[in-house]
């Protein structure tokens, strides 16, 4: 008897780039970013998840914790490397676009839309980078900011 699904659950987001550019990426994150150093693997890891989740859910808005963000930031900067990733990944290409008005109230429903997303995905969030509505990437005034520059994945809103 065969038991088929329709998507297998996936463990980790590194199969989706060669372990060559996850190496560089990571080792950019290290330089940019050294006190994220310890982190830098589970921050691309997630990143890379995040936007794969973007790319199976076009037009949802989902938005990266402040942590992971870094590592999109940086896949952001290979361009060549990240352009490949989208149009293979995705068909298009995933925007990165700011929101204007960070730390909005319901920020903190944009992360748990985005993380319940990418559990459906079949990809595990971990919560090392990814806050809990508790402390929903507190920017230090109260606010709650899914992401230090206030980004999301939304086609609609992307200018060529």
């Amino acid at each position: 008897m065969t038991i088929t699904t329709e998507r297998p659950a996936l463990t980790t987001a590194h199969t989706l780039i060669t372990p060559k550019l996850f190496n560089r990426l990571t080792a950019r994150i290290a330089v940019d970013h050294p006190e994220h150093t310890h982190q830098a693997d589970v921050i691309m890891e997630q990143a890379l998840a995040f936007l794969a989740t973007c790319a199976a859910n076009p037009g949802a808005g989902l938005g990266p914790s402040s942590t992971v963000d870094i590592g999109w930031h940086t896949f952001l900067m290979y361009t060549r490397e990240y352009a490949a990733f989208c149009q293979k990944t995705a068909g298009r290409f995933i925007h990165h676009a700011p929101d204007d008005e960070p730390g909005e109230p319901g920020a903190e429903n944009n992360l748990a839309t985005t993380m319940a997303a990418m559990e459906a995905a079949g990809y595990r969030v971990d919560p090392i980078v990814w806050p809990t509505s508790a402390d929903c990437g507190n920017d230090g005034g109260g606010r709650c900011n899914q992401c230090h520059a206030g980004c999301y994945d939304s086609p609609k809103k992307a200018v060529g």
